[in-house]
């Protein structure tokens, strides 16, 4: 069985920093694109970061600069590391597994981030 736990959430003050994790079990981590996503309020879901299975990085415009991911194979965990934290990402944040070639998918339940004073 395949699951996803995200942890790591929680409620932080502007410019504050948060980490999350995402630990993967039921998969080959190695051989998996780790996507983390985000979704607030009213908002459609939106992608924030990804590290492929070569440890080729990206990030979402909105996030560059500020966060960092991560992957750990021995642990077969993905982190997001979240610095200089605004109102504006706030949301539900979902890390996602994905076979290069799109036929498989995994989703974690997410973990509410709130950044607030």
């Amino acid at each position: 069985q395949v699951q996803l736990v995200e942890s790591g959430g929680g409620l932080v003050q502007p410019g504050g920093s948060l980490r999350l994790s995402c630990a993967a079990s039921g998969i080959n981590f190695r051989i998996y694109t780790m996507r983390w996503y985000r979704q607030a309020p009213g908002k459609q879901r939106e992608w924030v970061a990804r590290i492929a299975s070569g440890g080729n990085i990206a990030y979402a415009d909105f996030v560059k600069g500020r966060f960092t991911i991560s992957g750990d194979n021995a642990k077969s965990t993905v982190s997001l590391q979240m610095n200089s934290l605004k109102p504006e990402d706030t949301a539900v944040y979902t890390c996602n597994a994905i076979l290069p070639d799109y036929s498989r998918s995994y989703w974690g339940q997410g973990t509410q981030v709130t950044v607030s004073s």
